[in-house]
């Protein structure tokens, strides 16, 4: 089993990711998205942390392609855009203001895209007025992501540095590819962990019991793994429904919780007690993937597919 990068390591290897090229992903919609979000689940296989901060990059480079900008060479990129329990950032009169919850790689990311009411804003994370809360982020699973909470005071905001027009951020196209982009690291994430429990069984005899609970995570692997791939083909296609994006992110989701609920019933407590990074991966895939809104996103999903004619 594998041992996971603790984050001075791992923001070495995301600045080396990057200055290789490896980060420089093809864009959605553009004829090789399934390369992309095959990317972006290797990375979820090897270290959700480090996929979760690669994600954002790779996310941010594409919102600044679709709205015709480039990015600052070199420099990494976050999208922070929760408004979580009532916070959020706000723009008033050319300046940036409140707290923005769950900004990964909050400490050492160069530049973020940050949502404001409906606008987004390209920030530089090195200028004053910006302030870290380091205690915020208590976090066990996917402590390594610095997903801490960051205040805005003031800060001015150029006109050059608003990207789109209010609403846009949300209402375009790669909004929806982005968001899938998410469930493919999460899919990463299930196939992380089922490698570790296919290693674990590998070295000793197995139950019926055991190989049944393999035999469905794997299969709920395959199954996520071909619909996303689907899903990709259809947006390169410019086919793909209006509720593609919402299915694959539930189906990863049901993926990833099918994961993690038999794979300590093939182990046991041992590995989770005595193997640091496997249970670092179970739990970095448990919170990570509660992104998705579990029943409120699957009602939401529901409430869509009813008057869905397509639906097959």
């Amino acid at each position: 089993m594998t041992e996971l990068l603790d984050t001075p390591s791992l923001t070495t290897e995301l600045r080396h990711l990057a200055g290789e090229g490896a980060l420089d992903l093809p864009l959605p919609a553009g004829g090789r998205t399934w390369e992309r979000w095959r990317a972006l689940a290797a990375l979820g296989a090897r270290d959700l942390a480090l996929a979760r901060l690669a994600e954002g990059h790779t996310d941010a480079l594409a919102i600044l392609a679709e709205a015709g900008r480039e990015p600052v060479p070199d420099a990494l990129y976050g999208v922070w855009a929760a408004k979580s329990g009532g916070t959020g950032a706000k723009l008033d009169r050319g300046r940036l203001s409140g707290t923005v919850r769950f900004c990964s790689g909050a400490h050492f990311l160069d530049r973020a895209l940050v949502a404001a009411d409906d606008l987004l804003v390209e920030v530089d994370l090195t200028r004053e007025g910006i302030e870290r809360d380091a205690s915020s982020w208590q976090a066990i699973g996917m402590a390594e992501s610095d997903s801490a909470d960051v205040l805005f005071h003031e800060l001015p905001v150029a006109p050059d540095d608003v990207i789109g027009s209010p609403g846009w951020y949300v209402s375009r196209p790669g909004f929806a590819h982005g968001s899938c982009g998410v469930a493919a690291v999460w899919l990463g994430g299930a196939e992380g962990v089922l490698a570790d429990v296919a290693a674990y069984l590998r070295s000793r005899e197995p139950d019926e019991h055991q190989l049944a609970h393999l035999g469905a995570m794997h299969t709920a692997i395959r199954a996520t793994d071909a619909l996303l791939e689907q899903t990709a083909h259809a947006i390169d296609a410019h086919a793909e429904d209006p509720l593609s994006a919402a299915v694959c992110r539930a189906a990863a989701e049901n993926c990833a919780t099918t994961v993690l609920d038999r794979a300590p019933k093939v182990t046991g407590p041992t590995p989770l007690c005595r193997d640091r990074g496997f249970a670092q991966r179970m739990s970095d895939l448990l919170v990570y993937v509660r992104q998705h809104h579990a029943e409120r996103d699957l009602a939401a999903l529901g409430r869509e597919a009813r008057y869905d004619g397509a639906m097959r």
